[in-house]
């Protein structure tokens, strides 16, 4: 029997305000525990909330880059539950009123197809504390720091069919998100946490399967892996005649397998009910617009730009857009070259390697565009072997001194076929072994004769034209025996 796969996704995201959404305890990560917190955030007597305005504005400019029909009016409400990191008692949320309905979000995939993704609501809410469980299991410390820390979560339609597209919307998302400025996406340091619903149902059902949610999973690849794992161990109860029990389950990344945690709540169980300390919010159209005007350039527009104006092909474009400042940069160097498509396997290969292995951010990265591309069309136009290009890149970076100052110190590539055939003639005459090999037939011994030239040469002569040269030299000489 075949089966189809429904998932829908919640996203918790971490807004970037440097207080919390309630009070003006800072959201610094990696404090002391408990070092962030006041009576507002700790839930204390009297204390009263008072609604960050940054946190606001963060909010919905990620709800119009959604797409979403933002609110003029939404509301506060209180979901109650009683867990040891909730010091209120209760965490405020938006329940029946949230912020923001009806987005919409692509998610992109590595052939350049994209698969629509309906966003049925944006709401604010607070996060809780942390639960530090010591060894041994007997006890368990709590960390108010991150209780009051605004959020938004975003929550899709259950309209995503396998987990492939899961993990190129999540990817979207924080990249749309860190675009805006709204969040960082630290996904290690919890500040973009996803919880999946996954369903499956026969091919020819109409009615959706029972449902289980795999709760607060860091990592893309994690998300991927617990939804196949879960995909099938549905599957093989339904096969061996069982039922799907409705539950929130976790996913073990060393073992790959999930494992139950609690029985699924539904939203009659937390009582909500509007928040009586805070008023209604209200966002009246002139502050909207202002917001709407703010609107930057998102990834969608980048991954336009780089696929339909620069020609590059969908896997360039897929790693070239996935960080602003980066597709920014890649935008500008192939603006500036001759060789598109060598510029931009440059730009994946030594560009980015660099930034990752010395974890430079591009915005410090010393090398302007216009001479990334000067240095590729160079290479495109044989001035520069890969060797030497390699070198004046490096010395580029490390030196901080420009294209035309690190070609000069470096030196072009020789093309010059009276010099070189001078040189291949030499190391021909100075190798009757390595002769007799090639004549023997062992022809790929071409590339020690190549060698030996470019030593000769310190590493400028053109390899190109030496192979070629070898070649009839000793296609010359074998022809003669």
């Amino acid at each position: 029997m075949s089966y189809r796969t429904v998932i829908g996704l919640e996203v918790h995201a971490q807004l970037s305000t440097a207080t919390k959404a309630f009070c003006s305890c800072s959201t610094r990560f990696g404090d002391l525990p408990n070092r962030n917190t006041c009576p507002v955030c700790l839930g204390m007597p009297g204390a009263l909330p008072v609604l960050n305005r940054n946190a606001v504005e963060l909010a919905v400019r990620v709800a119009f880059a959604l797409g979403c029909e933002v609110r003029k009016t939404s509301i506060f409400a209180r979901k109650n539950y009683f867990y040891p990191d909730l010091p209120k008692g209760y965490q405020i949320t938006q329940y029946d009123q949230p912020l923001a309905e009806n987005g919409r979000l692509s998610a992109p995939l590595p052939d350049g197809s994209e698969v629509p993704v309906r966003i049925r609501r944006i709401h604010m809410e607070e996060d809780a504390g942390k639960n530090i469980h010591l060894p041994g299991g007997n006890e368990s410390l709590v960390d108010f720091n991150r209780c009051g820390v605004p959020l938004v979560e975003i929550v899709t339609e259950p309209d995503i069919s396998s987990p492939q597209v899961a993990a190129a919307y999540l990817k979207e998302l924080r990249n749309v998100l860190r675009c805006l400025g709204a969040c960082d996406g630290n996904m290690e340091q919890g500040s973009f946490r996803c919880d999946a619903n996954v369903s499956v149902m026969c091919e020819d059902a109409t009615a959706l399967g029972t449902r289980t949610e795999l709760k607060n999973i860091n990592s893309f690849k994690f998300v991927q892996r617990g939804l196949e794992y879960e995909i099938q161990r549905q599957i093989g109860i339904l096969e061996a005649g069982g039922s799907v029990v409705q539950e929130t389950r976790l996913f073990d990344p060393r073992s790959g397998i999930t494992h139950s945690m609690r029985g699924k709540e539904e939203s009659h169980d937390y009582r909500y009910f509007p928040e009586p300390d805070l008023p209604p919010l209200v966002l009246d159209d002139a502050w909207q617009d202002a917001v709407r005007e703010r609107r930057p350039v998102l990834p969608a527009d980048y991954r336009k730009r780089l696929r339909d104006e620069l020609g590059l092909p969908p896997y360039d474009v897929d790693v070239l857009s996935a960080d602003k400042d980066v597709a920014e940069y890649s935008i500008a160097v192939l603006s500036h070259a001759r060789d598109r498509k060598g510029a931009s396997n440059w730009l994946m290969t030594e560009v980015l390697a660099v930034l990752n292995d010395r974890r430079i951010a591009i915005a410090d990265f010393p090398v302007n565009a216009a001479d990334v591309a000067g240095l590729v069309d160079l290479l495109a136009s044989q001035k520069l072997s890969a060797p030497l290009a390699k070198e004046v890149f490096a010395r580029m970076w490390q030196e901080r001194r420009s294209l035309a100052e690190c070609v000069a110190s470096v030196g072009t590539q020789d093309s010059d076929e009276r010099h070189l055939l001078a040189i291949c003639r030499t190391v021909v005459e100075n190798s009757p072994v390595e002769v007799g090999k090639y004549v023997a037939g062992k022809t790929q011994i071409i590339g020690w004769f190549v060698g030996q030239a470019m030593k000769e040469t310190r590493g400028k002569g053109n390899p190109r034209i030496l192979t070629r040269m070898f070649t009839e030299l000793l296609d010359a000489g074998k022809s003669k025996q």
